[in-house]
């Protein structure tokens, strides 16, 4: 055998065995490396109290991920003041008990909530090359139980904001919260919480499950001065020096996961969310996480006098 032959052979036994180990790590390590993001963001009118808010999104649960549910019961103990779910909560029809069981404790604290598609339609088998060569393309599975997830959130007194206009307040905080259903499956209807947020509130505050440009330029023409959104599991598979190799939707690479500024006054969280479709249960360089936020008030010279508006420095822990 030629020593060229054998380089060859060498090269591609080497690039399958990192291949293969790269799956491994990604499906049995990182996929279960739940962490907890904390930042800040200045977006309270002048003179607000902090604020601490749990966002959550896409934890696609199954009945028998028990890893999972205890991470998600243990959040509890950060004791915020507000909880934002943006959907995907589902990832199996009879994952609503895990889902209440785990979110248990948080249900008692005050909390706001949109659906996405898969809490409406179970995940199915799907091409990955799809996300690149055809990103619009739908697939639906079977019909998941949303109503009777709805039921227990409600229950429990989460407020659905889907199409709705909310006004609550929060130790203190005066909250105007509006939201859309799922702009990924063109269920959002802006029309019918179209007008401008409640000049009175200390937080004008938007939910969509997915941060479709469309939807997050009409709550920045509506004066909402923070969206928060997930599906885009911010690209789950990343690369090194990189990034998000697709978003899953219209949103940039840029803003894939974490807070930025949409506009000249409106500001973006989005979840890199919490789970997979059990049909693509990898991650890699995209830890699995919750977000933590303090929300604190805006320099009192507005919005855009301080720089740094918006771009905090995030850490993460386990938890």
């Amino acid at each position: 055998m030629s020593a060229r032959s054998t380089i060859l052979k060498n090269s591609a036994a080497a690039a399958t065995g990192a291949l293969v180990a790269g799956i491994g790590y990604a499906s049995l390590i990182e996929r279960n490396a739940f962490a907890l993001r904390e930042l800040t963001m200045p977006v309270l009118s002048p003179g607000s109290s902090p604020l601490k808010v749990l966002h959550i999104s896409d934890i696609h649960m199954r009945p028998g991920q028990r890893r999972k549910q205890a991470w998600l019961r243990d959040l509890a103990g950060l004791e915020p003041d507000l909880v934002i779910n943006t959907g995907d909560n589902l990832a199996h029809p009879k994952a609503v008990p895990a889902v209440v069981q785990s979110l248990s404790e948080l249900l008692s604290v005050p909390g706001l909530f949109v659906f996405g598609s898969n809490d409406y339609f179970g995940p199915t088998p799907k091409n990955p090359l799809n996300y690149i060569t055809r990103p619009t393309h739908r697939i639906h599975g079977e019909p998941l139980p949303w109503q009777d997830m709805r039921a227990a959130f409600t229950e429990r007194g989460w407020l659905d904001v889907t199409h709705t206009r909310r006004e609550l307040e929060v130790r203190g905080v005066h909250i105007a919260a509006a939201g859309v259903d799922d702009p990924h499956l063109t269920r959002d209807r802006y029309d019918t919480i179209a007008g401008p947020a409640s000049a009175a509130a200390d937080l004008k505050l938007g939910l969509t499950h997915s941060p479709e440009p469309r939807v997050l330029d009409r709550f920045a023409a509506d004066g909402y001065q923070l969206v928060m959104a997930g599906h885009t599991h911010g690209g789950q598979l990343c690369l090194p020096f990189y990034g998000a190799i697709v978003t899953n939707c219209e949103l940039d690479r840029s803003r894939v996961k974490g807070p930025s500024r949409w506009g000249a006054h409106m500001q973006l969280h989005v979840s890199a969310g919490i789970g997979t479709s059990p049909y693509a249960p990898l991650r890699f360089c995209c830890r699995p996480e919750a977000t933590l936020l303090t929300l604190v008030a805006a320099p009192t010279g507005g919005r855009d006098a301080d720089t740094r508006a918006g771009k905090s420095h995030p850490s993460v822990a386990l938890r």
